[in-house]
């Protein structure tokens, strides 16, 4: 009896002091977090994160599920205003360079054309090469918002143009938006969806691009026979711009990035908004996790051109280029031009270009999490090289007649799909 007795207390001694061990650890570890963060409100102390990874690995929380995607999808589409303006104002010039040329005065100067639609491009690339700054300085929704002030400048002064050097201007200052908004957007959306589903809602963006580019090719319709149309299709892109930057102002904040700000108490509460209640405790957890490895895995810009960094960053650019090297953008900023001089009806043709570029983001949205990103890649690219194939053998002295139209036509629309 004695020793049963004396089992039991050093068991009970035992589970009493390696308990206060623990607890003791997680408070030293807690006060060193807090000495290293300095201000931050909030800290997920060790012990409390170890006690949740313990519960998470035993299975009791795999009764919760996963969060409802209802409550991130609407900050979600309102992202994709941004990335329905780049599209926008890609398609914008496609239908009404005509006649804005014959109103400006540069009818017939396809140096003065082609600078219409680069000078945008060139402003894109002012606006990207700052858009990681501004996003990390001032936060995701000022980001938006000062996407949107651009493109509202740009393209009042479009609209309003009386000569060629105002509509460069605009363009310019339109292009100078194009380029923070989709960085900020494909960014922003990717903090703030759940994981299971973080594929489909990137997938959001390229689709509000192609919605974009389909309803700058259908509003500008009329421009061939209504004098001036062309004004009205710039004054049609104020609207969106004007609700991004008014709604982005009630929106939740990337959680990311409140907590790089060392504002965790806020970074809870936009959890809470976007997943619930009973995910908020996991998703900080995770989210402290993914800080400590940031932290301890900091790259310098340099260190991108070289070592292991290199690779996955030559991959990238290299994937990025060859698409934009398959001659996709000459489709849609002149694909009127170019299926007038083949005889066919350019508002026929473009509704064809608008739906294939609808079709091919469609596929990739209900697929991206199913197939994964590789599988959609080699897919894309081999398609890609398939329609160039087709469009190369209808250029050639095989194909003569009527079949000229058809393969060439036919290898465009084919390629689209493939390109978003």
């Amino acid at each position: 009896m004695l020793e049963m007795l004396t089992s039991e207390s050093f068991a009970f001694r035992s589970g009493e002091s390696v308990y206060n061990s623990v607890e003791m650890r997680g408070r030293h570890v807690d006060s060193y977090s807090m000495y290293k963060r300095g201000t931050r409100d909030h800290v997920i102390n060790t012990y409390d994160y170890d006690k949740e990874q313990v519960r998470l690995l035993s299975g009791v929380g795999k009764d919760i599920g996963n969060p409802s995607w209802k409550r991130s999808f609407p900050y979600i589409l309102l992202a994709a205003l941004s990335s329905f303006l780049f599209g926008y104002h890609l398609g914008v010039v496609n239908e009404t360079l005509e006649s804005m040329s014959h109103d400006l005065g540069f009818h017939g100067d396809t140096m003065a054309e082609g600078l219409v639609v680069s000078t945008c491009l060139g402003g894109a690339f002012v606006g990207s090469l700052f858009s990681g700054s501004i996003a990390d300085g001032v936060g995701r929704r000022r980001a938006f918002q000062l996407c949107a002030l651009p493109l509202i400048i740009g393209s009042s002064m479009s609209a309003t143009a009386k000569n060629l050097w105002g509509m460069l201007l605009g363009r310019l200052f339109v292009g100078t938006g194009m380029g923070i908004g989709p960085p900020v957007a494909a960014l922003y959306v990717a903090e703030v969806s759940p994981a299971y589903v973080r594929g489909t809602y990137g997938s959001c963006s390229q689709l509000a691009t192609c919605l974009g580019l389909m309803g700058a090719l259908f509003i500008g319709f009329p421009a061939k026979q209504i004098e001036g149309w062309w004004r009205m299709c710039f004054w049609a892109s104020v609207a969106p711009a004007a609700l991004l930057t008014v709604f982005m102002e009630f929106s939740v904040e990337s959680p990311h990035w409140l907590f790089k700000r060392g504002r965790g108490a806020d970074a809870e509460a936009e959890f809470e908004k976007l997943l619930g209640g009973p995910y908020v405790k996991g998703a900080m957890a995770e989210l402290s996790k993914s800080q400590r490895g940031d932290e301890a895995d900091t790259v310098k810009l340099s260190e991108l051109f070289y070592g292991h960094h290199r690779k996955v960053v030559f991959m990238g650019s290299s994937l990025f280029a060859l698409q934009q090297l398959s001659g996709i953008n000459a489709v849609f900023y002149f694909s009127s031009t170019v299926f007038k001089s083949a005889g066919v009806p350019s508002e026929s043709a473009n509704i064809c270009v608008g739906i294939a570029n609808l079709l091919g983001s469609l596929f990739a949205l209900v697929s991206m999490d199913k197939l994964g990103r590789k599988a959609l890649l080699i897919a894309s690219f081999s398609g890609m090289a398939v329609a160039m194939t087709i469009q190369a053998t209808s250029a050639s002295s095989l194909v003569s007649g009527s079949s000229v139209i058809y393969l060439s036509v036919g290898g465009m629309l084919f390629r689209l799909p493939r390109c978003v």
